[in-house]
């Protein structure tokens, strides 16, 4: 066994005997999150709005709960019930609360993340990491059948069958047509010809197009890296290099033109009794685009990888300057004994004889892609993506057909493309259950209660900045961050700036969302076990670690510059 080996194997044992000790040793820490619903009333009762859906509840009084935060903190045993309804009519009108019992275990909490994250810096190798980090957590939440406690659960539901269909079948069929009728070789030429002179416009292209779908997240990672890869390729930029633009302008540029899903979830989660500009929903989403110009990461983080595009950084981190001077002067994409997500099948065309490729079965699959997503969102409020997938796949194979591909040719270019793409969706499967993991052993939640209000009110932006960085890097997941930070940040924030007296609460409030907004994108940008994070890798074709040690440095950049920023102006809402 060679010494890396035995270090790797050691890291592992080490971990999960760890790991066991904890889960059978240390008792969790019982806490509960109480959090005010903005709520409103038809014809079936009493209701809240999440993600666009009514939720209806029946409100029991807070003394007859057994969630009753003194109670559970006094008594310190676990709840035989994990969520209830209150309402408090001590008030000029009743307040309705939702209780959420939420178990954590110290520090040992973050362990499933700390293990994943170490593995897959030590080995490079993602599965085995991410393996590890959920049987540590599984460990730790004494769940020992890890296949039906574990596994099971989160694999088998909706998401993970929607990631199945749309980034195996959809998205890996689309890029294996595409490789077999030459069409997206046709569209590197194409703009190579006309538009693309170079490393540079190569780059700015796909920040142009990252700009452009800034519905944030998988959409625009999954659109931006499939359609400028091949022209990339050609201009000899590097994995490295393209990977970080496209997950660079995801969820920053959301964040900044917020005309998409990102509002209407956040806003659910901002309400704070007593505080007038976040009383209705109308409000709170005023609010969120009112914060718009103090999200400083988004705006440096964007700023960043336009000026990374046109080869003007102010800084760049070591591996990406070596990653850059690499693909310029060898040609080589990726480092030495790097092993990326997409697959070889999908590196190149493999045109059937006879068959003359064209530039419009590009153009017409991606043009409908786009629409339907657009078309979709206009409509319902949200893209669908599988019907932007799956109307461009159709399109696609069609045009094939027409113009006389044989159905075996056709049927072979979605082998290629789904080969090409099954280690990156597997990836995305174990990242979904060790984000699960995580937000069980309550990680996120201990992290938030660290923090208390006998603080500097101007230190606190950055503390909430810090504290959802480290919740979304440990989960990967900025969404989630939100759900966990945001009930418990905007109130601490409100009762900071009334206990300090501060002559401009509302923009101190504005930073310390802009914080908390900005922190968890950083996090779930440069998580080795994001989605984003993975399919920036998957769909660029760059090796997953690689991606991360070549993005962080210039991302942490942009996260000290908007921390300076925001404790800047808080200082002066004093």
């Amino acid at each position: 066994m060679t010494l890396a080996r035995f270090r790797t194997f050691s890291i592992f044992i080490v971990a999960l005997a760890v790991a066991a000790v904890v889960g059978l040793t240390v008792s969790p820490t019982w806490t509960v999150e109480k959090i005010q619903l903005d709520t409103h009333t038809d014809a079936q009762g009493t209701y809240y709005v999440m993600e666009g859906d009514r939720i209806h509840f029946a409100a029991i009084p807070m003394a007859d709960a057994e969630l009753d935060p003194a109670r559970i903190a006094e008594s310190g045993v676990a709840p035989s019930v994990d969520e209830q309804f209150v309402v408090d009519e001590s008030g000029d009108e009743p307040a309705y609360f939702q209780l959420l019992a939420q178990p954590h275990w110290g520090w040992w909490s973050l362990l499933p993340a700390v293990v994943a994250v170490l593995l897959c810096w030590v080995t490079r190798e993602p599965i085995t990491a991410l393996l590890g980090g959920i049987i540590a957590g599984a460990l730790v939440l004494g769940q020992y059948d890890l296949t039906g406690d574990v596994l099971i659960p989160h694999l088998g539901t909706g998401k993970a069958a929607g990631i199945l269909i749309l980034y195996l079948w959809l998205l890996g069929g689309l890029m294996g047509v595409w490789s077999r009728t030459g069409a997206a070789q046709a569209f590197a030429e194409l703009m190579t010809r006309h538009v693309v002179r170079g490393p540079r416009t190569a780059k700015l292209v796909a920040w142009f197009l990252g700009i452009i779908f800034f519905q944030g997240g998988t959409v625009s990672t999954v659109l931006v890296g499939t359609t400028v890869k091949p022209l990339a390729d050609k201009e000899r930029v590097s994995h490295e290099e393209l990977s970080y633009v496209v997950d660079s302008t995801a969820s920053p540029i959301a964040s900044q033109l917020a005309f998409n899903a990102w509002p209407a979830y956040v806003q659910a989660f901002i309400f704070v009794a007593g505080v007038s500009f976040l009383a209705t929903e109308s409000d709170r989403i005023s609010f969120f685009f009112k914060s718009v110009p103090f999200c400083f990461y988004a705006i440096f983080a964007v700023l960043g990888t336009f000026l990374l595009s046109i080869e003007r950084p102010p800084f760049l981190g070591r591996q990406m300057r070596e990653a850059m001077e690499r693909a310029r002067s060898t040609g080589e994409l990726d480092a030495p004994g790097a092993e990326p997500l997409s697959a070889k099948e999908l590196q190149g065309s493999n045109v059937p004889e006879g068959y003359r490729p064209n530039v419009l079965e590009f153009f017409l699959p991606l043009f409908t892609l786009i629409g339907v997503a657009i078309t979709t969102f206009v409509v319902f409020g949200s893209p669908n993506v599988h019907w932007a997938f799956g109307g461009a796949l159709i399109l696609a194979s069609g045009i094939a057909l027409a113009k006389g591909m044989s159905l075996k040719d056709l049927i072979a270019g979605y082998h290629d493309g789904i080969k090409g793409v099954v280690l990156g969706s597997v990836i995305l499967l174990l990242a979904i259950t060790i984000g699960g993991i995580s937000q069980k052993t309550g990680g996120g939640i201990f992290l938030v209660e660290q923090l208390g209000d006998n603080l500097p009110y101007f230190v606190l932006p950055v503390l909430f900045q810090v504290m959802t960085m480290v919740i979304a890097f440990s989960t990967g997941t900025s969404w989630g961050t939100y759900a966990v930070a945001f009930p418990l940040a905007m109130p601490l924030a409100w009762a900071v700036a009334n206990g300090q007296g501060l002559a401009h609460p509302e923009l101190f409030m504005t930073l310390c969302f802009a914080a908390v907004m900005d922190g968890s994108v950083y996090g779930d940008q440069c998580s080795p076990i994001s989605d984003t994070t993975v399919l920036s890798s998957m769909c660029t074709g760059c090796d997953l670690m690689d991606h991360v040690k070549t993005q962080i440095p210039q991302a942490s950049v942009a996260a000290v510059l908007a921390a300076v920023c925001w404790t800047v102006l808080a200082f002066f809402t004093g």
